[in-house]
């Protein structure tokens, strides 16, 4: 799929944003050990993109050499996982979630079905709810007024002035 204009995306905390640009190639999810254990989840979200068209806009990667043949970029503050660089090819992998939209890179297949933990297929029949939903109302707002997760789009400088963390909430343009 083509994307019609740079896509950002970054890490939780701001200290790495990158864009992207190009065509989006084949999201996926792998389901192998590696990826589990480099995500600490059931599988790892992936989309690929040309190596030309990822660009670095602040920071850098802090690389993990997971294996001969791939290097897996995160950042070093908040421990983020970003990239999946598979060494041999024209073109590298940023982790969807890490998109400041994540809904434009819809998977199409499934990698590493061999390590698919047998119960992932039946999450979508779990009960859940909204996150304002799980708590005391001032609860969740006071965790809203403090989240220090950088926003869902490019700021100019973070954190904020005046601030002595890395961020002060998605409610913060800069």
């Amino acid at each position: 799929m083509r994307v019609g204009r740079p896509l950002s995306g970054g890490c939780q905390c701001g200290a790495v944003r990158y864009h992207l640009s190009g065509s989006l190639i084949e999201p996926s999810i792998c389901h192998c050990r590696m990826c589990q254990k480099a995500f600490g989840a059931f599988y790892a979200p992936l989309v690929g993109v040309r190596r030309a068209g990822f660009r670095l806009t602040r920071g850098e990667l802090a690389i993990f050499r997971s294996s001969d043949l791939v290097e897996r970029g995160f950042c070093r503050d908040c421990g983020t996982p970003l990239t999946f660089d598979d060494l041999d090819r024209d073109e590298m992998a940023v982790s969807i979630g890490s998109l400041d939209d994540p809904s434009v890179a819809r998977p199409i297949i499934q990698f590493g079905l061999e390590g698919r933990i047998a119960w992932v297929g039946e999450l979508d029949d779990l009960p859940g709810s909204n996150t304002p939903d799980e708590g005391p109302p001032a609860k969740y707002e006071a965790i809203r007024r403090t989240n220090h997760q950088h926003p869902d789009h490019d700021t100019a400088a973070w954190p904020p002035a005046g601030t002595s963390s890395r961020g002060q909430g998605s409610e913060i343009d800069g």
